[in-house]
């Protein structure tokens, strides 16, 4: 118990100090609106596999060998082909922003069939398109696994990691070039990472002290709109530069999170609790049997049985009673759980009574 505790205090304790520290710089939570990754997605096949492919009960990886080798030249029926050194994969990729044709990104492979391992297979030239449709990059080369999987006749097998998901560093090249504008209307729009009215408000100040005018306006809890001075307008990266440098003051809100399937207690350190007084008790039932064996007489014709004595106890410890003060902090809550001792699930009893007894001032979210 006191080992959970320990967790929990430490929990509160990280959650405390983090709302102390609140001046960061606005690229640590705000974003250039325009300036994003996009996500990319193939189908392609893996070859080269040591007998670790799809079996024959996937039917679209020989269908897609077969259509793969008829672009070759060869047309061999999907029936006739029975290979197991080739898996269809997925392959997923995250185009950055501003990235050139010629460029090279990351891919993933994920078997899609029934393959055992990807391991010491090569992905063959994979388109790999947007969500318009269009294909941005084409991936294709060998194929890293973080791990191995092996098996005998004899039905034993041995694996490390996962190996049917596997990466291609560097395996794709950008053929296509995103179109990202950096302004709208002369105007650099910033986005924060969270709706705050307040922190929005304080960075449109930050920004203005940092330019020396005013050029910033919170347009509501998540954009802040920037006009582009007339010396910036040959520099918008400069300005962009100056913009995110600035510090800011941020804002946040009196939240108390809790998962309730591993015990976890997140309590912020802005959260505090109106006059309230907390009992905690739990009733204990113990149950044990004891197993009676009795004998006949000799010579006589009765027969051994077996008898079961059941034994129950409960136990009830007389509750504690801890007063919480208005106001209390963060502190004043770990002292009262200390005197409660309390477990982090009993925590979250707690917790869901105060907020239920309109005692708790901050919001509750339940994982």
């Amino acid at each position: 118990m006191r080992t959970a505790l320990a967790k929990v205090q430490i929990a509160i304790a990280i959650a405390a100090l983090a709302a102390c520290v609140h001046a960061t710089e606005l690229k640590n939570i705000a974003n250039v609106e325009g300036v994003r990754n996009n996500q990319l997605l193939g189908y392609g096949l893996v070859i080269g596999l040591d007998g670790s492919g799809d079996s024959q009960q996937t039917k679209f990886t020989p269908q897609s060998l077969a259509n793969m080798l008829q672009k070759q030249g060869v047309v061999v029926p999907a029936t006739a082909l029975k290979v197991k050194n080739v898996a269809a994969v997925i392959v997923t990729a995250t185009l950055p922003p501003f990235a050139r044709p010629g460029s090279t990104i990351d891919v993933i492979a994920s078997s899609l069939g029934d393959a055992r391992s990807l391991q010491g297979g090569t992905l063959l030239q994979t388109p790999l398109m947007a969500g318009n449709g269009q294909v941005y990059a084409v991936a294709q080369g060998p194929v890293t696994v973080g791990g191995f999987a092996a098996g005998g006749a004899g039905g034993g097998s041995v694996a490390k990691n996962h190996s049917t998901v596997g990466r291609v560093p560097g395996g794709a090249i950008v053929e296509l070039e995103t179109k990202t504008s950096l302004t709208v209307n002369d105007m650099v729009n910033i986005t924060l990472n969270r709706n705050d009215f307040t922190t929005a408000s304080r960075a449109a100040l930050a920004i203005d002290e940092g330019l020396g005018g005013h050029f910033a306006k919170a347009i509501d809890g998540n954009v802040i709109s920037v006009t582009v001075p007339e010396e910036h307008k040959d520099n918008l990266v400069g300005l962009i530069a100056e913009i995110e440098s600035v510090d800011v003051q941020t804002d946040s809100v009196a939240k108390v999170i809790v998962n309730e399937r591993t015990g976890t207690v997140i309590i912020g350190g802005q959260v505090r609790i109106t006059p309230c007084a907390v009992a905690h008790g739990s009733l204990t039932v113990s149950i044990s049997a004891e197993m009676d064996i009795s004998q006949p007489a000799p010579l006589s014709a009765g027969k051994t049985t077996i008898a079961t004595n059941t034994e129950v106890k409960v136990e009830e410890p007389k509750a504690a009673l801890v007063e919480i003060r208005g106001g209390a902090t963060i502190q004043d809550l770990v002292k009262a759980l200390n005197a409660l001792k309390v477990t982090p699930r009993d925590l979250i009893s707690i917790l869901q009574a105060i907020k239920e007894a309109d005692a708790l001032q901050a919001q509750l979210e339940v994982m």
